[in-house]
């Protein structure tokens, strides 16, 4: 079956919320659809029903598909750790901690991982839709670069070019990435869009008919700039949460933050701060998961950003979320690294981390200690998912089996990503920061409706039914 793909002049182009939208307005017309972005480069995932991990935005595009988020969407997943290394991820289990150049030696291999991932989801659906990566025309990568020239060569989709406008210079960088592509690659292209555009769309004509006649490519859409709860892309979008004058919950910004995403329900109560920046002011601390929680809780400490969570914890909640739950205990053990490091100390727990294993799970577990400020759900259930190294003894679980708490309750933490998306936890922290709850509406389905107005489906579709036939 046809494909379309949807890449971008730069990261962060908004090509991830663009397929989603897609995904969202093709199967409301019939058709069976999925996202697919053969390697993702995030800090935030998710694990699928089977105990896969894949990046979060295949999850959030899946899930506006109609579908199930599916290893195939997502066979390669690097997750950055610093030092110039990122975990590997292949078909939803970790792999290995590799360099640039180690990943490279593996390019051959892992290249067949994703034909075959893709040929499986090409033949069970009528359009799959492809997520590139990054910018395009990376001219120094086109032999290795799986998630564009690589699945390109393989789907031989219709391109779709996106770029930014609200950064500036779109004309030259969709002229450009075009020009650039190597010659094979070229005649896929069939569009080009702005996004994220504010003002009068006349005054973009005169260089979009510049642009058409120097390339021979439509411009298929003009998508305005959406100021909306949309998922962040990845850790550039983290500046976008730290001028929240009216957060109430804060987020410690640790230097190897990941699954961010966790706090997207809570958006608008949410700021991120950094190591150096005073807490006293918000009613509830959060620390975040970590690639690395014994680098990021060194760095927790030399900053003293530890002597400050423990005086707010006197009289206020502070919460850990996977790797910031470790931090919060009294004790951290890599034989893997040959290292140990006492933690924050205000929970009674301890971890180790004995084997280069990682669990992957979704869980539902019961809410069994009362502690602040979800301690009006005790007794009720809550669902999410595990993603950590390491194993947790706590004298105090909060989640059955799961989580441990202070003996007062103020500090408590879990393994659980997602905990804010269920309901019954969200309105418990907004009662508790005296805040009106916030109904948490689907996103896409605001940019779907905007895109069936402002970019010309039908003639993406038409290239789609042109090639079935």
């Amino acid at each position: 079956m046809p494909s379309v793909m949807i890449s971008g002049t730069t990261s962060s182009a908004g090509k991830s919320v663009i397929v989603a939208a897609l995904c969202k307005i093709l199967s409301k017309m019939g058709y069976s659809v999925s996202p697919f972005k053969a390697q993702n480069m995030s800090l935030n995932s998710y694990i699928t029903r089977e105990g896969h991990e894949i990046a979060y935005a295949q999850a959030f595009q899946a899930f506006s598909a109609g579908k199930e988020p599916d290893v195939r969407m997502n066979p390669i997943l690097l997750k950055p750790k610093g030092n110039l290394k990122s975990q590997l991820v292949v078909m939803g289990k970790a792999r290995k901690d590799v360099n640039a150049l180690e990943y490279y030696r593996e390019i051959p291999e892992l290249l067949k991982t994703v034909k075959e991932a893709y040929r499986d989801l090409e033949r069970e659906n009528d359009i799959v839709i492809i997520e590139g990566a990054g910018g395009m025309a990376e001219i120094n990568l086109y032999e290795r670069d799986i998630a564009n020239t690589g699945i390109a060569r393989i789907a031989r989709p219709d391109i779709y070019l996106v770029s930014d406008i609200e950064r500036g210079g779109s004309f030259a960088s969709l002229f450009g990435t075009y020009s650039l592509l190597p010659e094979d690659i070229k005649p896929l292209v069939r569009g080009f869009m702005f996004n994220r555009f504010r003002g009068y769309e006349d005054l973009l004509l005169p260089g979009i008919e510049k642009l058409e006649k120097l390339t021979g490519i439509r411009t298929v859409g003009i998508i305005p700039y959406l100021d909306s709860a949309l998922p962040s892309e990845d850790s550039l979008n983290l500046e976008d949460w730290r001028d929240n004058e009216k957060a109430d919950v804060a987020v410690i910004r640790l230097p190897r933050v990941s699954n961010f995403t966790d706090f997207e329900p809570l958006r608008d109560a949410v700021s991120f701060v950094s190591l150096k920046e005073d807490i006293d002011d918000f009613k509830i601390i959060i620390i975040p998961g970590t690639k690395e929680t014994l680098q990021d809780l060194k760095e927790l400490k030399r900053w003293g950003m530890d002597k400050k969570i423990k005086r707010f914890s006197r009289e206020k909640p502070v919460i850990g979320i996977c790797g910031g739950f470790q931090i919060l205990g009294t004790e951290i053990r890599s034989s893997l690294e040959n290292m140990r490091a006492k933690g924050i100390g205000l929970i009674d727990a301890c971890t180790e981390f004995t084997a280069y294993d990682k669990i992957t799970k979704q869980v539902r577990k019961r809410v069994t200690e009362r502690v602040a400020v979800i301690d009006g759900i005790a007794g009720e259930t809550v669902t999410g998912y595990e993603i950590h190294m390491g194993r947790t003894r706590a004298r105090r679980p909060v989640f059955q089996d799961d989580g441990g708490a202070s003996e007062n309750g103020l500090v408590w933490g879990t393994y659980m990503h997602g905990l804010f998306f269920n309901e019954n936890v969200r309105r418990e922290f907004y009662r508790y920061l005296e805040r009106k709850y916030r109904v948490v509406n689907d996103p896409i389905e605001e940019l779907s409706s905007i895109i069936l107005q402002k970019t010309d489906i039908e003639y993406i579709i038409s290239g789609v039914l042109s090639r079935q036939s």
